[in-house]
């Protein structure tokens, strides 16, 4: 997930350098934008500004740059405020998403389906829940 300040640029500059981009964005890139622009970003190592990249999705948050570490505490205390095993157990399966066969997807959905329901935290929300109270997370 990623907050961006308005005033970011995002891009592989690696190639105006005769160089590579060895960390990995040459082929996360593609995978996280629509594949013509990605393209374009790592051949001509041109920077995209936020608001492109808000627009495309890459970016989940964008504010001013004074307030991005607020904004980052703010988006990781509203995930921190959930059950963390169901959070773990979603963000496990949701990142298999493109790399995994149906089949493998439907496998790995069932196993985190039968560990988050049958931990205490699954019984904790619906409770929590039913009595207007804030859920008290075990995290199994």
């Amino acid at each position: 997930m990623i907050v961006a300040a308005d005033n970011s640029r995002f891009g592989l500059p690696e190639v105006k350098r005769g160089i590579f981009a060895g960390a990995g964005g040459v082929f996360r890139l593609p995978r996280a934008l629509p594949r013509n622009i990605a393209l374009e970003i790592v051949a001509t190592g041109d920077p995209l500004p936020a608001e492109r990249m808000y627009q495309l999705g890459l970016v989940n948050r964008m504010v001013p740059s004074e307030d991005v570490l607020a904004e980052a505490k703010s988006l990781a205390a509203q995930i921190g405020a959930n059950a963390p095993l169901a959070v773990r157990k979603s963000l496990e399966v949701a990142r298999q998403a493109y790399d995994g066969t149906e089949e493998e997807l439907w496998a790995a959905s069932t196993a985190a389906s039968i560990a988050v329901f049958s931990s205490e935290d699954a019984k904790e929300g619906p409770l929590a829940f039913l009595e207007k109270r804030a859920p008290v997370w075990k995290g199994r």
